[in-house]
């Protein structure tokens, strides 16, 4: 079951902060209470309730000076034996439009299923950090955990998640996380090595390369993986060949014209993602070039689609399905209170060799 969040939320029942339910507020250590919270920060208990439970009728200086004494006796609240209500995962991208978040709600699904737990679903418009409207959305829902792909959290908000109890993953993380912080990727420059290493054994050495966006690390792996192999083979990294697009269309259609219309145009072009690789096929279309005769493609991500166009993408298989299945069973394990036994997990890549890639016609 899959929740699109519109605006209007799905949450659970607020709970009570007084009589038996205040024992499931008492951390573990047994160091601090919601009474104890609240009268260091001078307020009442149903206003450190209202900050734990997300409500939003509370002064922002209000909830800094509750969140800052939460924080100072590190408090976390204690997680019932069973999630009380429905079970839900949040699932947060910065971006909702592709076939590629696709490919990681089916894997999140998947697990999520069997465990009978809904999945709410949160876009960011293209930002990799949520604001703070959206945790107060989370801290209502009291969600079994959070799923964060191509997203990240500040210090304070995972400090707001970790008091309140709610585990939560990073997939295919925008930037290094620190420690402590478990997430699930792939091994991108492995993925930018193949990528390259398969156009050198074809005999370019013109290549070029269409990346992500500069801040998000799995766009800068994948290109040190594409200097490495042209380090490897001795070729020279030519600085005007390398290229951060935005991993759609649009970016790779953009520079795809601008790398192509130029006399010592590159010979094959390493795109960093499908979608980028559609986007450099038409270009290279309406300039009159034809793939892979004149331009050999290598995408990456091995969407469905990419043995239907033609010609067939030459592209790097990147398990969405199974990092978002990884990630899934991991926030769920962190829900149950297991410790996992590796808090990063990158999963391999594998070139998948199609019909748009050939040796240059000078070869």
């Amino acid at each position: 079951m899959t929740i699109t969040e519109t605006g209007g939320d799905p949450r659970q029942p607020e709970e009570p902060t007084t009589g038996a339910d205040e024992e499931h507020d008492r951390p573990a250590g047994g160091t601090a209470t919601i009474a104890l919270i609240a009268s260091e920060a001078g307020v009442s208990i149903p206003t450190v309730s209202k900050v734990l439970n997300g409500r939003t009728d509370v002064a922002a200086v209000t909830r800094a000076r509750v969140e800052e004494v939460i924080d100072r006796y590190q408090y976390r609240r204690r997680r019932g034996r069973t999630p009380s209500g429905p079970g839900l995962i949040d699932l947060v991208f910065h971006e909702l439009d592709s076939a590629w978040a696709v490919q990681i709600i089916k894997g999140v699904e998947e697990v999520a299923g069997p465990e009978r737990a809904g999945v709410v679903l949160s876009e960011l418009g293209g930002a990799h950090r949520p604001r703070q409207e959206w945790l107060d959305d989370v801290l209502a829902r009291r969600p079994r955990g959070v799923i964060l792909v191509l997203s990240d959290l500040d210090p304070a908000q995972r400090r707001q998640l970790e008091t309140r109890s709610i585990p939560f993953v990073v997939v295919d993380t925008a930037g290094e996380q620190p420690p402590g912080v478990p997430t699930v990727g792939s091994a991108n420059w492995a993925g930018g090595l193949a990528a390259t290493r398969h156009l050198l054994g074809l005999g370019h050495r013109r290549i070029a390369v269409i990346s992500g966006p500069v801040d998000v690390l799995c766009s800068r792996a994948r290109i040190d993986g594409y200097r490495s192999a042209l380090d490897e083979a001795g070729v020279a990294i030519d600085p005007t060949l390398i290229r951060y697009g935005d991993f759609f269309v649009g970016g790779g259609y953009k520079h795809g014209m601008d790398l192509l219309d130029k006399p010592d145009r590159p010979t094959a072009i390493f795109a960093g993602s499908d979608f980028q690789a559609f986007g450099v096929m038409r270009a290279a279309r309406e300039l009159g070039l034809s793939v892979p005769e004149d331009l050999s493609i290598v995408g990456y991500d091995d969407l469905p689609v990419t043995e239907w166009i033609g010609p067939a993408l030459t592209t790097i298989h990147q398990p969405l399905q199974e990092m978002a299945a990884t990630a899934t069973r991991m926030v769920l394990a962190l829900a149950r209170g297991e410790v996992p036994t590796n808090q990063r997990i990158d999963l391999a890549t594998e070139l998948v060799v199609r019909e748009s890639t050939a040796p240059p016609r000078t070869a």
